[in-house]
């Protein structure tokens, strides 16, 4: 905390929560891929879902407003780009259990496209946001996909423990909010 004279604090260093920033997880995204872009360190950008615009409706030229239209295909994942020459593409997830994170929030279109993208020696992941901890974990597809195989016999979600031990935690900082990429290095420096 710094004081002037008068004795009233003008900055306080609080906690970084993003639960109680009232931010939205995709948004620490967006900030932290707009550092890696102004820095020149990768290009990352949120895909754009695919919509078919049906009706506009035009009261004035200036001020068209689309009043119906409908996703045209599902979007694959979220986030695509480069990274150290390498093609990077991954999903965000987020819960609110205390105990798992539940795998039918990924869709399978999404599990196909990362699984495209990882048999292709891309970069491929999940960041997934445990809400009730404010902790963010890097699941590399490797590890996903062990936990998708084990659904397909039943069991339909990983465990908050599971997941502590396979996917790296992800603190959040200053710049970038949310540095994942520091984790690709760090798995790379050890492949």
């Amino acid at each position: 905390m710094i004081q002037y004279p008068n004795k009233k604090p003008v900055f306080q260093k609080s906690k970084m929560s993003v639960k109680n920033r009232g931010m939205s997880f995709e948004r620490l995204i967006d900030e932290s891929n707009a550092y890696y872009n102004a820095h020149h360190i990768a290009v990352i950008h949120k895909k754009p879902t695919p919509i078919q615009i049906v009706k506009v409706d035009y009261p004035s030229r200036q001020s068209a407003k689309i009043t119906e239209a409908y996703y045209k295909t599902p979007s694959t994942t979220d986030y695509n780009g480069v990274y150290k020459g390498r093609y990077i593409d991954f999903d965000v997830k987020e819960t609110h259990s205390k105990t798992s994170f539940p795998l039918k929030n990924i869709h399978p279109h999404q599990i196909n496209h990362l699984n495209a993208v990882h048999a292709q020696k891309g970069i491929a992941f999940l960041l997934i946001y445990f809400k009730a901890y404010d902790e963010i974990f890097y699941l590399p597809y490797e590890a996903l996909e062990v936990f998708i195989n084990r659904a397909l016999k039943g069991r339909q979600s990983v465990t908050y423990e599971e997941l502590k031990r396979v996917a790296p935690m992800i603190k959040e900082q200053l710049n970038p909010r949310i540095d994942y990429l520091k984790v690709i290095d760090e798995i790379t420096r050890r492949q």
